[in-house]
């Protein structure tokens, strides 16, 4: 499909999402058959071949081509010495979205190809620079057996008031910034532990993070990345940050081309990093997993309740209460929320969507 998309297009390489060519690819189903046909032969040649001359194959997936490791791994199976400290990061994917979309008769393919799904036809690739555990980022209470594993953009505030509370203890008592040797010899110290980790919807983590990192220019803010926003991917976002000025209407349309902008930016056509702050949250469990996967994963709407189980499961007497999030500023979330928001905001994380079956924000 990228193929004729190309042939389509003239494109046949990207750079940045600013230049790239949409187009769609035609399925002709005796044309496919044929390509199908004459690549499943050549692969069986290969194999025969290889089989004949007691050779083996270094099988590459699509995605594997992202990992330098993997490319110096083809080198030493080619018996070349040299290696490459870093990969070509210039050029991006043309075409990140799921067949459905790159078809122009895609209802047609469907029909030619019912019952069959051998293609992944429903997939949709993962472009998204996988995360590793990040430790440092773990927070331990300071008696309690209780670790979170803080996904960005989340209700952190909440979650750090409480853990200090279920100990009596202040937020700076907490056990932060620790390495993987520091925390293992804290879950040896604490036997019992429970490890959590907070969801929160989709969208309700893109606002936080747009207002917290991007709308203004304050400590948090990501001034250089915010200019960069501006200047070559026309945000509209104020300058010198909100004024009098900014209304909701304002707020809104800088936030749907911020989600816009989420869209390629996951989908790694764009050459700003995936920031933990928005990033999928499927991609930041999976860097979890690695090291220390949670015992529970919460919601955010059943906050209040898991917290207070979690504590009984882990044999802490003292069940504090939850204290109330603070809006997001300059706007709530709630003040710019409608149908187009919310299908921005499923496009761009679709896989977060399907992965934790999340519906409609409100």
């Amino acid at each position: 499909m990228s193929w004729k998309i190309a042939q389509a297009t003239g494109q046949w390489k990207l750079t940045d999402v600013k230049a790239r060519k949409s187009g769609q690819a035609v399925f002709d189903a005796g044309e496919f058959e044929r390509h199908l046909d004459a690549l499943q032969q050549f692969q069986i040649t290969l194999l025969n071949r290889l089989q004949v001359t007691g050779q083996t194959a270094f099988y590459v997936a699509y995605e594997d081509l992202q990992s330098v490791d993997v490319m110096n791994g083809i080198a030493q199976f080619l018996g070349v010495d040299e290696t490459l400290e870093g990969l070509d990061t210039s050029l991006k994917k043309q075409n990140p979205s799921p067949i459905s979309a790159k078809v122009r008769n895609y209802e047609d393919m469907l029909v030619s190809l019912a019952g069959m799904d051998r293609f992944d036809l429903t997939r949709t690739p993962n472009f998204e620079p996988r995360r590793g555990p990040n430790v440092p980022s773990y927070i331990a209470a300071a008696e309690a057996p209780l670790l979170y594993l803080p996904l960005r953009s989340g209700p952190q505030e909440q979650v750090l008031r409480w853990l200090a509370d279920v100990d009596g203890s202040a937020e700076t008592d907490l056990l932060t910034k620790m390495n993987q040797k520091e925390l293992r010899q804290w879950k040896r110290g604490h036997p019992g532990h429970r490890s959590f980790t907070v969801l929160r919807h989709p969208i309700a983590r893109a606002h936080d993070s747009f207002c917290r990192h991007i709308l203004g220019i304050g400590p948090s803010s990501y001034k250089q990345l915010r200019t960069t926003l501006i200047k070559r991917y026309k945000l509209p976002l104020p300058v010198g940050g909100p004024d009098s000025s900014y209304d909701t209407s304002t707020h809104r349309v800088a936030f749907a081309a911020f989600l816009s902008f989420l869209k390629a930016n996951l989908a790694g056509q764009t050459a700003i990093r995936v920031d933990p702050a928005w990033c999928t949250q499927s991609q930041a469990l999976a860097g979890f997993a690695e090291l220390c996967p949670p015992d529970r994963i919460i919601r955010e709407d059943m906050l209040a309740q898991e917290l207070a189980e979690l504590a009984q499961a882990a044999g802490v007497d003292r069940r504090p209460v939850l204290a109330v999030a603070q809006p997001d500023q300059p706007f709530a979330l709630a003040d710019i929320y409608d149908d187009e928001i919310e299908a921005l905001a499923a496009d761009a994380y679709h896989r977060d969507y399907v992965m934790f079956g999340f519906s409609r924000w409100a």
